[in-house]
């Protein structure tokens, strides 16, 4: 931080390359400036460069830890918030004196959405959502970046382009899926207009957004529709009441959910800017509905405690997109250091399975092979890692024997990947709660062509009843029945709740996390997900069932006859019946 204070202080002296000429000249015309506007002008000169100084330092802060990147932002906020106000009051001076381009504004509003942003990323509170959205909402609105396509600077043009691509995720994660339509059809015309303008080489690469962007909005398997036929925009936040209440006098956990690592490594599943769509499903399954901040530009994250909400936190999450081993145990590491006390980290891995290449003797945490890590390219020049004496364990795997020393702490693990029975093989050594959700490893073929757009497991943890609605080959619904099935599903969770709480034979570890909002809709998502699966006639082999460590008492659970009548009553209410065995209570 030092040295970036003293590089800081060395230019503030020296203005003359953001000030326009006629301002710093001491001859002719120019000397008719009066000071009080020579001085606007070389305060937001000032203003300007101490902003950019800032926001590039952005970028030096290390991504993990809780800690050491809040006093920074804030005082980038502070100075973006001087800024933002000084051009506002003195505009006409700028105007005229400066010279100051609409685009210029647009920049700057277009920095503060991106602080917003990364400050939801380092929060996980999604009020700051809606803050980027109102700045870069603001900029279309206004037409700062008009009229860059008049200027012949392609520069310009990319800064455009990039702000598109940066409201589209801000968009998303509000789903406001009809704003998103509006910003594809926009960027599309501005791309075809760059290319068309600049033989550039990155009209591959921008095309490549665009094909993204529309498989992502594409992705869920199913429409609710209004009357008209518009569509239904469906949240998938937790919301007041959305979580199943717990009887007066029910015995679980005070644990809370304070921290979870989002891991998406899929091969090929769709993607936009670093987010799949399994990691955008669960970060959404991890979040509160956002609510609109008070104080706008205030320093954000840092007003009193008695300012915030009541409403307990959202958790906090890291998203990793594609990471190294390294990078994964980094991450991981800063959270369980950081962890609170009575607190539990969550890891979902989304990943490519991989599986074990030999039979030892003795099978340990390292022999059942695990999920995917990225490479680093240069490890794999040369001899194919595949070639090697395949008594050596695969390197770019996240084995269960690497997460026992997180185990020391509670630890709730989702693993959504062809190889996710690794984690069966586990060994509580610490005594502290542990639970693995794991997703099946086979789906039926039927189903397995859909991976692309994200795997079935987590779309149960996410909206369970739209992935009831897909493995029945439903693919749209009115608004009525839509909502009448959600509360049915809501009163299917209200009564697995209950089983899990009262059954006897219940491993502890469920109970103890089932104090948590979150982790208690994820558990009671889950024996939904996995009764549907069994009683399913598509779903014949055991590979297609998911599973948990430790293992959950079935009666009481995923086979229990009452959980099973509701499904049953639910597939009726959809005229899908004849999908679902009877029971499955003759079969075991």
């Amino acid at each position: 931080m030092g040295k970036r204070g003293r590089r800081s202080s060395s230019k503030r002296s020296d203005l003359s390359d953001l000030v326009p000429d006629e301002i710093m000249s001491s001859g002719g015309v120019e000397d008719d400036v009066p000071q009080g506007e020579r001085k606007t002008v070389t305060d937001f000169c000032y203003l300007l460069d101490k902003s950019k100084q800032l926001f590039n330092g952005l970028r030096d802060l290390p991504q993990y830890g809780q800690k050491q990147w809040q006093s920074y932002f804030g005082r980038t906020f502070d100075v973006y918030t001087k800024l933002w106000k000084f051009q506002q009051q003195h505009r006409q001076i700028l105007d005229t004196r400066y010279g100051l381009k609409r685009w210029q504004i647009g920049e700057i509003a277009s920095k503060i959405g991106q602080l917003y942003y990364h400050y939801y990323l380092r929060t996980s509170e999604t009020s700051y959502l809606n803050e980027a959205f109102s700045f870069y909402s603001a900029i279309r609105q206004r037409s700062y970046y008009s009229q860059v396509n008049k200027e012949d600077r392609p520069e310009l043009v990319v800064k455009k382009l990039r702000y598109y691509a940066r409201f589209i995720v801000v968009c998303l994660l509000l789903n406001k899926l009809d704003i998103v339509k509006e910003l594809v059809k926009e960027l599309s015309d501005e791309i075809e207009d760059y290319t068309h303008r600049f033989n550039t080489e990155d009209q591959v690469e921008w095309n490549l957004v665009l094909q993204e962007v529309a498989a992502f909005i594409e992705a869920d398997p199913v429409m609710v529709l209004n009357d008209d036929n518009t569509i239904v925009i469906i949240a998938n936040r937790l919301i007041e009441g959305g979580s199943p209440m717990l009887e007066q006098g029910m015995i679980v956990g005070q644990l809370t959910l304070a921290d979870a690592l989002i891991i998406g490594n899929c091969n090929n599943q769709v993607k936009f800017s670093e987010l799949t769509v399994d990691m955008f499903r669960m970060l959404q399954a991890l979040e509160r509905e956002p609510m609109n901040l008070s104080t706008q530009m205030n320093k954000p994250g840092l007003q009193d405690p008695s300012e915030k909400p009541a409403k307990r936190e959202n958790p906090h999450k890291y998203l990793l997109y594609k990471p190294t081993f390294s990078q994964l145990f980094t991450f991981l590491a800063a959270s369980f250091k950081e962890l609170p006390a009575n607190s539990v980290l969550l890891i979902y891995l989304s990943a490519t399975g991989v599986f074990p290449t030999g039979r030892s003797d003795y099978e340990g945490p390292y022999d059942f092979g695990g999920v995917l890590t990225n490479s680093n390219r240069d490890v794999l020049n040369g001899d194919s890692l595949h070639k090697r004496n395949q008594s050596y364990k695969e390197m770019h795997c996240l084995h269960p024997g690497d997460l026992y020393p997180f185990t020391r702490k509670p630890l709730f693990i989702i693993v959504d990947s062809s190889n996710s029975v690794a984690y069966k093989n586990f060994t509580n050594l610490f005594g502290q709660p542990l639970v693995c959700l794991l997703s099946p490893t086979v789906y039926p073929k039927a189903l397995q062509d859909q991976s692309q757009r994200g795997s079935l497991f987590t779309l149960f943890l996410n909206n369970p009843l739209m992935a009831f609605l897909f493995i029945c080959g439903l693919s749209s619904m009115r608004k009525g029945l839509w909502e009448k099935c959600q509360e049915y599903v809501r009163k299917i969770n209200r009564d697995i709740a209950q089983l899990m709480t009262h059954s006897r034979s219940i491993d502890q570890s469920f109970l103890q996390f089932f104090g948590d909002e979150f982790l208690r809709l994820l558990l009671t998502r889950f024996v939904f997900c996995s009764a549907t699966i069994r009683l399913h006639k598509s779903f014949r082999e055991t590979l297609n069932y998911p599973e948990t460590y430790p293992p959950l008492p079935k009666e009481d659970t995923v086979e229990n006859i009452h959980v099973q009548k509701h499904i049953l009553e639910l597939a009726s209410i959809l005229d899908v019946r004849n999908m679902f065995r009877e029971s499955t209570m003759n079969e075991y």
